[in-house]
Parts: structure tokens; C-alpha cells; sequence
């Protein structure tokens, strides 16, 4: 059974920062695409940062550049996202989510990615 399961999602300061993992499992994901999403309350789901298979690419919504950086692990089969300066309004719950193709033309489009995350709350507090 194919999944990706994200941890270490909590509360914290503002000015705090998280560092989330999400473990991928069923088969193995170096070759696909990966990126995380967030969504807050009464929101769309939106982009946060995607990464290449090689991981040598990556992608920022200009929301989080500079404060975010998504990394991988292909011999763990895990995609992490630190993140920095954290600010009340990145409070959301946080997706991982998985393109088989590996492409990040369309990075994104939620409808990219076959494979997603149940996610995880992180709380910034002011």
C-alpha cells in the first residue's frame, strides 16, 4: 500500500521554527516529484515548495521563500520542509504529496500529484 505519512507538525511561537518529515512507503518515490501544500481553515489548499527527484530543484511560493526550505532524503524516502520565522498566518495543516512523473512544469496544481498525505497541524502562536 503506497503512503506518505507527515510528522512533526505542533504549536509554536512566532519566530519559532517546525521541522516536518514526511516518510514515504509501499514503493520508492526517488523518481517522483515532491511537494508540500497547506491549508488553513476556510481556505483553498495552496503551495508551499516542491522538489526535483534529484532534489538539485526547487520551487517556493514567494510567501515562504526565504523562510522555508524543502529537502530530500532518497534513501530514507523522505521529503522534509524546515521552516523559519514562523508567522501566525502560516498556521495550517500541512500536506506532502507525491508526482509519479517527477515533473514540475505544473508544480503547483494540486491535480499533479497522485499521492497524498493526511497532513499535519502546525500552529503559530503570536
Amino acid at each position: 500500500q503506497v503512503q506518505l505519512q507527515e510528522s512533526g507538525g505542533g504549536l509554536v511561537q512566532a519566530g519559532g521554527s517546525l521541522r516536518l518529515s514526511c516518510a514515504a512507503s509501499g514503493r520508492t518515490f526517488s523518481g517522483d516529484a515532491m511537494a508540500w501544500f497547506r491549508q488553513a481553515p476556510g481556505k483553498e489548499r495552496e503551495e508551499v515548495a516542491a522538489i526535483s527527484s534529484t532534489g538539485r530543484i526547487t520551487y517556493y511560493a514567494d510567501s515562504v521563500k526565504g523562510r522555508f526550505t524543502i529537502s530530500r532524503d532518497s534513501a530514507k524516502n523522505t521529503v522534509y520542509l524546515q521552516m523559519n520565522s514562523l508567522k501566525p498566518e502560516d498556521t495550517s495543516v500541512y500536506f506532502c504529496a507525491a508526482n509519479p512523473t517527477g515533473s514540475l512544469y505544473n508544480w503547483r496544481i494540486r491535480s499533479e500529484y497522485h499521492y497524498w498525505g493526511q497532513g499535519t497541524q502546525v500552529t503559530v502562536s503570536s
